[in-house]
C-alpha cells in the first residue's frame, strides 16, 4: 500500500473506531438511567480515552493528504452514520425519514467541502 493510499485510508478506519468509542461514551448511558451520575460520568470518560488515542493519530496521518476541514467533515459524516447505527441497534429507536433526510442533507454539505480539493 503506498503512501498516500495509506494516508487516505488509515484516518476513515481510526475515525471510524474512534466514533464507536464516543458514541457510547456520550450516549450509552442513556439506556442506564437509573445509574449515579458520577459513576456515568467516569465510565463515559474510561470509554472516551481511547477515543482520543484513535482520532488523534487519524488526524495526524490524514492531514498528509487532506484539509483540516476535510477531516473534520469525514469525522461528522462517520459520526452521522454510526449514530444511526447506535440509535437503531443499540438504543433500539425507529430511524425515521426526517432524521434520513437531515442526515442526507448534512451529507450533501460535505459533499461540498470536498469540491475545492485540498
Amino acid at each position: 500500500m503506498t503512501a498516500t493510499l495509506w494516508a487516505r485510508l488509515a484516518p476513515i478506519g481510526l475515525l471510524l473506531a474512534s466514533n464507536l468509542f464516543m458514541t457510547f461514551a456520550w450516549y450509552g448511558h442513556l439506556k442506564h438511567r437509573g445509574a449515579a451520575l458520577w459513576l456515568v460520568i467516569l465510565t463515559s470518560w474510561l470509554i472516551a480515552l481511547p477515543e482520543y488515542g484513535l482520532a488523534v493519530p487519524a488526524n495526524r496521518i490524514g492531514a498528509a493528504v487532506w484539509s483540516t476541514a476535510q477531516l473534520k467533515t469525514i469525522q461528522e459524516v462517520i459520526t452521522l452514520t454510526v449514530f444511526m447505527g447506535f440509535s437503531v441497534f443499540y438504543m433500539g429507536e425507529t430511524l425515521r425519514w426526517t432524521t434520513l433526510a437531515g442526515f442526507a442533507l448534512i451529507a450533501l454539505g460535505a459533499a461540498v467541502v470536498f469540491l475545492g480539493g485540498r
